[in-house]
């Protein structure tokens, strides 16, 4: 029996009581890795008691949900009122590294400081625009902010706290408005009540977990992970080296824990940790993101451990699941 694995599986509310609303599910993960779209928007709703997509889309679409930046220069979901107080502890450094690519891109400071300005005007008043109605803003402004150029622009504004990703435009795409409009009531934390706020989330959702995992997540200074861990510690506990809820045990055994778990690509399940070997074969680990190419496929997994991925095949009423099995 993999109790690591399933004690996680307990925490991530995968298995066991979940979240009554898509927000609620979220404030649970802390965050929830969201540059796939579609499984970000499934991973959510396998977490709430609808379980329901539908009802995570309107997360987004009445403020309770937004999509940003928040750590790792990496696109997540967070709930809404959480963004105001990870985004000082999270950007720094990937903000330090777009602005040494920005000369590869031949962006120059001023045109960024620009861009904001621009879509601070067309947005101001609760306007939306989506990626590409953004560009078209910055083109007739006489800015070139095409293509790649765009994307970093984006999500340089998004991490400087000045947008954000919010209500879909389409049912493919969330438009852009801006962060203070879309979340006028943020939480307010100090700088040292986040830390162990978000150390607290982490492990609350992730545990049992270590150190290292949660420096990997958050991608936050050593300093920070030490100042973070111990201002959560009073409600954490450790077990072989690895920090916990202490509740995440009963969560775990009142739970009716299936004998197969279908999870979408990019799950917290798999993307939560730095080292994945208590629920994945390191020899296996190309088969669930092949080349290391950062792209990561749906995954099965049976009794708290990843034993293969899976891909919907046919159409309509033959529509099925094919699993490729290690």
């Amino acid at each position: 029996m993999n109790e690591v694995g399933r004690l996680r599986l307990a925490a991530l509310r995968l298995v066991g009581e979940r979240a009554a609303t898509p927000a609620e599910a979220v404030a649970w993960l802390g965050c929830a890795q969201g540059q796939d779209l579609p499984g970000v928007l499934s991973s959510i709703a396998l977490r709430t008691t609808a379980g329901d997509v539908d009802e995570v889309r309107r997360g987004f679409d009445d403020g309770s949900l937004v999509r940003s930046w928040p750590m790792r220069g990496t696109l997540h979901v967070v709930a809404a009122e959480d963004l105001a107080w990870m985004l000082p502890l999270g950007t720094p450094r990937p903000l330090a590294a777009a602005a040494k690519r920005r000369a590869g891109l031949g962006l120059a400071e001023d045109t960024l400081e620009r861009a904001g300005e621009v879509a601070a005007e067309v947005l101001r008043g609760g306007g939306r625009r989506t990626r590409a109605e953004l560009s078209t803003c910055w083109a007739e402004a006489g800015l070139d902010l095409t293509s790649s150029r765009a994307y970093h622009a984006l999500s340089v504004l998004c991490q400087r706290g000045l947008l954000v990703q919010g209500p879909f435009a389409t049912a493919k795409e969330q438009a852009f408005v801006l962060l203070d409009e879309w979340v006028p009531q943020p939480r307010r934390l100090t700088r040292d009540e986040a830390l162990a706020e978000w150390a607290r989330r982490y492990f609350r959702s992730h545990g049992p977990a270590a150190r290292a995992d949660f420096a990997r997540w958050t991608g936050i200074p050593a300093a920070d992970v030490t100042l973070a861990i111990e201002g959560a510690r009073d409600d954490l506990v450790e077990t072989d080296g690895l920090l916990h809820d202490p509740g995440t045990p009963d969560r775990l055994a009142a739970a009716e824990v299936p004998d197969e778990l279908l999870l979408p690509g990019f799950d917290e399940f798999v993307l939560g940790y730095a080292d994945r070997s208590a629920v994945l074969d390191p020899e296996h680990a190309d088969r669930i993101v092949p080349g290391a190419n950062g792209v990561f496929r749906p995954t099965v997994v049976r009794d708290g451990r990843i034993v293969g991925t899976w891909a919907w095949a046919g159409t309509g009423r033959n529509r099925r699941v094919e699993r490729d099995l290690f």
